[in-house]
């Protein structure tokens, strides 16, 4: 199913470019559109990282993006720059980058718990467990932007500590990369490892594969269901730090429709809603066409409801190639 859907989505991705390249000529080849996809991809990886192993449990988060929001707004507040007149706390010193960057990860982890655990205790699809969340994370991002001293505006002014952390860039020859690409290569691996080389990982496969048989191997269903989202939210937590600093402002929108593409791109790399199918590399092909596609279409001058048109067909035909295959199989 992965081989299938890539190669069909590689074909369609070779017509788009070979358009682009004829109607756009070098520019669109050009060292620079390269680069913007390289920072893209980079970006959009750590949701669908966090996401593809709830779809390999047989589920889907649909919290994602409103964890990223709540996450950057927390992180872009603690961090804005000393004596801003609109800053949301006024009387706050900037705290170590890093303090802030673990806070990130450890809310992430704590919305990964509670979807996890209502999943697994209540035996609740997670659709409707990350739906609730969901809900709930939208109401506490417009909570907090209503605290402090700036009323519910967009939080921007950001230390450059921040954003040096983030956007500061690695100079290849003429390339220039900026640091969170290479933060999205650590997050690949550690996701490669632990889905290849822990039990974890070999658990992940076996419950979403059959977890009554799983259960019967000894398997803990729970416990493997609550991990995998407490990963997904320290990646959501990652990439809200990350977000907050590379766009420069924050606001109660942050992250709305992020967790759709994430999807997509999963779906795309081979990750089935069926259960128990998934690889990483496949994550990583998944960004990466998805993304091709979406710089192809704004080449092209495709105006942006049209692409979220073309993504939403994207997914249902993938997911369509997915439930064909698993109904042969059965």
């Amino acid at each position: 199913m992965e081989k299938c859907n890539i190669n069909l989505f590689i074909l369609f991705i070779v017509y788009v470019w070979i358009y682009c390249y004829v109607t756009q000529g070098n520019n669109f080849l050009s060292l620079n559109s390269i680069v913007n996809l390289v920072d893209r991809t980079a970006f959009s990886c750590f949701l669908a990282l966090g996401v593809a192993g709830v779809i390999v449990l047989t589920g889907t988060d649909l919290s994602a993006g409103r964890a990223l929001g709540f996450i950057a707004c927390i992180s872009a507040s603690l961090l804005q720059t000393t004596g801003l007149a609109n800053k949301m706390w006024p009387g706050l010193t900037p705290p170590p980058v890093i303090l802030v960057f673990l806070l990130a990860l450890f809310i992430g982890a704590i919305i990964g718990l509670f979807n996890g655990f209502f999943t697994a205790r209540f035996k609740m699809h997670p659709f409707i467990a990350t739906l609730g969340s969901s809900l709930i994370l939208s109401g506490l991002t417009l909570m907090y932007l209503n605290m402090g001293k700036n009323g519910g505006l967009t939080i921007s002014g950001l230390d450059q500590s921040y954003f040096h952390v983030v956007n500061g860039t690695v100079n290849i020859g003429s390339i220039s990369l900026p640091y969170y690409v290479f933060y999205a290569v650590i997050a690949v691996v550690i996701t490669w490892f632990m889905w290849n080389k822990t039990t974890l990982g070999k658990n992940m496969y076996a419950v979403g594969a059959n977890p009554d048989a799983a259960a019967v191997s000894g398997v803990s269903v729970f416990w493997t269901t609550v991990l995998l989202f407490i990963f997904a939210g320290m990646m959501y937590g990652v990439s809200g730090f990350v977000d907050a600093a590379r766009v420069g402002s924050n606001n109660a929108s942050t992250g709305v429709g992020y967790e759709l593409n994430a999807i997509a791109a999963c779906v795309i790399g081979g990750v089935s809603f069926t259960g128990g199918v998934g690889k990483v590399r496949g994550i990583m092909i998944g960004v990466i066409l998805l993304q091709l596609v979406t710089v192809g279409l704004q080449w092209i001058g495709v105006a942006p409801y049209f692409q979220s048109i073309i993504t939403g067909f994207i997914i249902l035909f993938a997911v369509a190639v997915d439930m064909r295959k698993y109904i042969a199989k059965k």
